[in-house]
């Protein structure tokens, strides 16, 4: 079973997901530039979330490249270890598991998605392979400072490195280990947006949620404001600014798009019913409420969904955002969306055939043509409820 949401959010002045130069991101879509928020943005303003809405903190994980730091910290706490001994033996321990440190910074390469515990389990397998960590850490260090010896007497010709660590390649036993250590089948983000491994695929997730980058249904130019600040405390006649800047910003009417599949839900989350269901949940209100942190404080575009269609279907998934290729122009942007997305929605029903979707569809403030009232939801929590009610079938 599949379970898609189609949102249409509305959002004053904003720039909610900047690029590299600070502006709201835009895309090139049907000739013209649409205003643009990643996925990943979303998806991360949605974990935020799941806590709120029937996810317990210990359900949900955590993205980190400081597992070292955390689990020399456990060493040093609970097991009395000296604290720099500590630090060394777990990068060690990581190094032992397949994972690469930056020798300069002590964070491992890349963000490891993981669960709460991941930290504790890793301080565990150190303490209990103490002496056999410490010892490949001062072999490898010996290593290092010939190399260096060498080096320094004009005696190698080894080209420059980056700081990184050669990764290991574990045993059969320390895989197990790390199996536990990255053990996500409890995890309920994880469950939902994969994770992906490069160095082990044994360890990689398939996400069962797709997210889509956010577009503006209509053409979009971005804007900024020149803005100045005066000094509290400068004398009264003293006259000008004391700072100048421009901050840019756009407003726009966005088509969201994510899907859930709730098989592989259930299968990432190791067959758990109840926790998958309290995940499905989690996930539609999290991402009906989810919006991104860009500069709120100073635009505060906090907004919801105006018009949102929820479809159950037994197998694949459309995604509408083609109802928008052609920009909606016109003083109404949400109704002539709205049209459009309906409109669109029907013309694939009429034409692939809908038999076995079911659609539920509301809006805070305008109408929905075409929709039959059987297919209309007037609140969110009887939104939720049509939409989940496979979960109960």
């Amino acid at each position: 079973m599949i379970i898609e949401l189609h949102l249409l959010q509305s959002f004053p002045v904003s720039n909610l997901n900047r690029d590299d130069i600070g502006q709201p991101k835009t895309a090139t879509f049907g000739g013209v530039t649409r205003g643009r928020i990643s996925s990943q943005s979303l998806k991360r303003a949605a974990r935020g979330l799941f806590n709120q809405y029937g996810l317990s903190v210990d359900e949900t994980g955590v993205r980190t490249k400081r597992l070292l730091d955390n689990a020399a910290k456990l060493l040093a706490e609970r097991h009395g270890r000296d604290g720099e001994r500590s630090q060394v033996v777990a990068g060690a321990g990581l190094e032992a598991l397949g994972f690469g440190i930056d020798a300069e910074t002590r964070l491992t390469q890349y963000l490891l998605f993981v669960g709460r515990s991941a930290s504790e389990l890793l301080a565990d397998f150190c303490e209990r392979e103490w002496d056999k960590l410490e010892k490949a850490a001062a072999q490898k260090a010996a290593e290092a400072k010939k190399a260096a010896e060498k080096k320094k007497n004009g005696d190698s010709t080894e080209p420059e490195t980056p700081a990184k660590s050669k990764k290991i390649k574990p045993d059969k036993a320390t895989l197990a280990e790390a199996q536990k250590i990255l053990d996500a089948q409890k995890v309920a983000d994880i469950a939902l947006f994969g994770r992906m491994i490069a160095d082990n695929k044994d360890f990689s997730v398939e996400a069962a949620s797709q997210v889509a980058h956010a577009l503006s249904t209509h053409a979009v130019a971005n804007e900024f404001d020149y803005y100045t600040a005066v000094d509290d405390l400068k004398p009264q006649d003293e006259s000008g600014a004391d700072m100048i800047g421009t901050v840019d910003f756009n407003s726009a009417c966005y088509y969201r798009y994510a899907n859930l599949d709730l098989g592989q839900l259930n299968k990432n989350l190791g067959g758990d019913a109840d926790l998958a269901a309290r995940t499905a949940q989690a996930w539609l209100y999290a991402l009906v409420h989810a919006v991104p942190t860009g500069k709120q404080n100073s635009m505060a575009a906090r907004t919801m969904p105006d018009t949102l269609i929820g479809v159950t279907r037994e197998t694949g998934a459309w995604n509408l955002a083609n109802a928008f290729l052609k920009p909606v122009t016109g003083p109404d942007l949400m109704a002539l969306s709205t049209q459009r997305l309906i409109e669109h929605l029907g013309q694939l029903r009429n034409f692939y055939g809908g038999k076995d979707l079911s659609v539920t569809a509301a809006s805070v403030t305008g109408t929905l043509p075409g929709i039959d009232e059987a297919e209309r939801a007037t609140t969110l929590e009887e939104f939720s409820n049509r939409v989940l009610a496979s979960l109960k079938a």
